[in-house]
């Protein structure tokens, strides 16, 4: 086993970062790579890899509880009616990361997917959706961008969405199972 795995107290193997901090751990097991769909949730998701652009993801994911109350629970219609009063409030907000172009994006993010059709925001985000490919031997062998993920940032920015560049794309197509970048001997099951 290389170090690209790691074996954690329960004997299972793990990708090299699911057994590094313990709020890792749940998150790997049961949630990164898992197909995810509907507006809000997927808007969620959009919204936090843009917070998390310049950062850890472990700072998001700890800070995920307090984003969730702070935003709605990522209810486009809400976040959408957000004025400058909620941006202050926001930027006053001590549970969340504080940067006032990532809080204006999301607030801006949120009105352009009201204005889309129920549903349609979860069908072109997976109409970038890579076909089924091999899980990744290495973790030098996991993209940090694809061509799908660089057509997804594109199409996001022409419809008017703001902070979603080629690499958060494609952070959000690995945590919302449209690709698959567990490594090979990890044990979470391949999504079918």
């Amino acid at each position: 086993m290389t170090d690209d795995l790691v074996i954690g107290d329960d004997g299972k193997a793990r990708c090299f970062w699911g057994g590094s901090a313990p709020d890792y751990l749940p998150y790997h097991d049961t949630e990164w790579g898992k197909p995810i769909r509907g507006d809000d949730a997927l808007f969620e998701r959009l919204t936090l890899e843009a917070f998390q652009s310049g950062l850890s993801w472990i700072t998001i994911l700890r800070k995920r509880p307090a984003f969730r109350a702070a935003f709605d629970d990522f209810v486009i219609a809400k976040v959408a009616a957000y004025d400058e009063s909620d941006a202050t409030r926001l930027m006053a907000d001590p549970g969340i990361v504080r940067n006032r172009m990532k809080v204006d994006a999301a607030m801006h993010n949120a009105r352009v997917a009201a204005d889309l059709a129920p549903g349609e925001l979860t069908e072109l985000l997976w109409s970038f959706a890579p076909a089924p490919r091999a899980r990744p031997a290495e973790r030098q062998d996991v993209p940090a961008v694809t061509p799908e993920s660089t057509a997804m940032a594109k199409t996001l920015k022409k419809r008017g969405f703001k902070f979603v560049g080629p690499t958060t794309a494609y952070a959000l197509m690995q945590a919302t199972g449209m690709v698959d970048d567990h490594l090979i001997g990890c044990w979470v099951p391949v999504m079918g």
